[in-house]
């Protein structure tokens, strides 16, 4: 497990806010049992930080018919869909909610040449709403994979979620378990895959980035 380079920053900002109200909880407060449950706090926020940033090291089974997880988290809706921005039909989506505890890192779900990119500004709902998918910051990538089936992957900001971080370029050639981005805190990934696959996972359940098998080609 790593720390990854777009929280040195914070964290590091983070360290000098700890630092700061640490002194003047030290010299302001009156009450030693008080103080020592803002230094607990604090120190809470601070771990919590540096564990949003890290990246755990998995190793990939790799398999072209398989579509993986692009992220941990729990899945929150599976459902036949209209997908307006990219297929302009009938799709099934797979929808995984990511909490402020789960690893942000998204993988690619299979390998392939990436035929589109495309970040949309929006707004800050919260990431479970239906709604979200459409209306809040989000970037959408579509992988095309070596059998010629598209995989539409969408990273969607949430209530907490202010930077959705993308190393995506067009007509890169992706390979499955391979990093793509980062969303910073609570957000959802999206995936909108053909309508015959074989999905293998159901509501409610957690899945895992880069192990988790969401669903097979036909």
């Amino acid at each position: 497990m790593y720390i990854h380079k777009e929280g040195y920053k914070i964290i590091f900002t983070a360290f000098i806010i700890l630092a700061v109200l640490s002194v003047i909880n030290w010299l302001t407060n009156p009450l030693l049992y008080l103080e020592i449950l803002i230094y607990i706090g604090l120190a809470g926020w601070f771990i919590w930080t540096i564990s949003f940033f890290r990246v755990p090291r998995r190793i990939v089974n790799f398999d072209s018919n398989a579509i993986i997880s692009s992220a941990d988290g729990k899945v929150v809706a599976i459902e036949e869909v209209n997908e307006p921005e990219y297929f302009n039909d009938k799709r099934i989506v797979v929808s995984v909610f990511m909490s402020p505890f789960n690893v942000h890192v998204n993988w690619y779900p299979v390998s392939g040449k990436v035929s589109y990119v495309e970040y949309h500004k929006g707004k800050h709902l919260a990431a479970y709403n239906p709604k979200s998918s459409l209306d809040n910051e989000r970037n959408t990538v579509v992988v095309k994979a070596s059998n010629g089936e598209e995989v539409l992957v969408r990273q969607i900001a949430g209530v907490m979620a202010r930077r959705i971080v993308s190393y995506v370029k067009k007509y890169h050639l992706a390979k499955q378990g391979e990093e793509f981005g980062i969303i910073r805190f609570g957000s959802r990934v999206d995936f909108f895959l053909p309508t015959d696959v074989k999905v293998q996972v159901k509501i409610g359940d957690k899945v895992t980035g880069k192990k988790t098998v969401i669903a097979n080609f036909k």
